[in-house]
């Protein structure tokens, strides 16, 4: 989110700093793992959609842009009961949004696409236009390009504090401070640490990724396997095909439900008891991908209390705006929530609608 914010408002005109405590692009906060899910069909709620639909263009912009590929379309399963909430949501969001999609059972699914292996009381809902997108790759070709329109980037800088006055902020870091008209907080799961008002409603949580060698890898290429977001007895799951690293990518949300008090010594190893949680689905629903471990990895969620996003302007400094509590489903929006936060903290306002996001929701 920040460095698609830092784009923006470079793009803007506006002389801008961006402070990243980490490297660029680093593996310590919720931005990493090689691929990140987007989709069209939203079962969270139909109000993302028109956001979606924004963020898929600026993708593509940034894809121009940089001359490189970011944004791969595989389509894409919500996977679940009749009755179940992500059923009845995308269908929704279909609905509502007229998107073109399919629904399909147990057995057509299976057919169609070999790597899956579903229940005969499951469903799935087939959007074409869902795949993933590159994180590191996004995050340092928004990095770049803002720096190539005069946008100043500090890594290895941590705030430590700021304030703010009537008309400005100082923003302080282990090298120095900085003032400046206005402030965007981008701080992912240390959004608590800078926003006060945030520590008990962006809460972060200990998430983790299991790459597996499929044992059959034809039903995990990009052509034959589609993204997927899975409500199942066992978890909500969700995965995709073969892609950048050996394995087939699977994570469930909420993993083990392990809410950290420090980001910074949140238990960064992964272990037996979490592959354990994964293999459950593997072997329950996608049985031909369950060969050996080629990699795992810790991750972190952010979530606000209704898993909903957070943007707004401070409710104390009209001059500060803030992101935050994504709550495991954020990063698709990348590019057009720096569009949104650039809006807000110049203009006050966002140019799509925005209102289900707003702070005073939550208090």
């Amino acid at each position: 989110m920040g460095s698609a914010t830092l784009y923006n408002l470079a793009l803007r005109g506006c002389k801008v700093l961006g402070l990243e405590k980490f490297d660029i692009p680093h593996e310590i906060g919720s931005s990493h793992g090689i691929s990140r899910i987007i989709r069209l069909a939203y079962a969270e709620h139909p109000n993302y959609v028109p956001l979606l639909r924004r963020a898929y263009e600026l993708w593509r912009q940034l894809e121009n842009l940089a001359g490189e590929r970011l944004l791969i379309i595989t389509g894409g399963i919500d996977a679940g009961s009749e009755q179940s909430s992500i059923i009845t949501g995308s269908l929704d969001s279909c609905a509502l949004h007229h998107l073109p999609h399919e629904v399909l059972d147990s057995v057509s699914l299976g057919r169609r696409f070999p790597g899956y292996r579903l229940p005969p009381d499951m469903l799935a809902v087939y959007q074409a236009e869902a795949g993933f997108l590159l994180p590191e790759r996004c995050i340092v070709t928004y990095v770049e390009a803002a720096h190539r329109l005069g946008a100043e980037i500090h890594a290895r800088e941590q705030v430590v504090d700021w304030e703010a006055t009537e008309k400005r902020v100082v923003v302080r870091t282990e090298r120095g401070s900085y003032s400046a008209r206005r402030l965007v907080v981008t701080a992912g799961a240390w959004a608590g640490n800078l926003v006060p008002l945030l520590r008990t409603i962006a809460v972060p949580e200990r998430q983790v990724l299991l790459w597996t060698q499929p044992l059959r890898p034809e039903f995990f290429r990009l052509e034959s396997f589609p993204v997927f977001n899975m409500e199942a007895p066992e978890g909500r799951f969700y995965g995709f095909p073969v892609y950048g690293v050996p394995g087939f990518k699977i994570g469930r949300y909420h993993h083990l439900q392990e809410q950290v008090d420090d980001p910074d010594s949140m238990d960064r190893e992964c272990y037996l008891e979490d592959e354990t949680a994964l293999r459950v689905g593997i072997r329950q629903y996608f049985p031909a991908a369950d060969g050996p471990t080629m990699s795992m990895k810790t991750c972190l969620f952010t979530n606000s209390p209704d898993e909903h996003f957070i943007l707004d302007l401070h409710p104390d400094f009209p001059h500060v705006a803030i992101a935050a509590g994504f709550s495991g489903h954020g990063f698709k929006f990348c590019s057009v929530i720096g569009e949104i936060m650039s809006e807000l903290i110049l203009d006050g306002t966002a140019s799509l609608d925005i209102d289900m996001f707003r702070l005073g929701r939550l208090f």
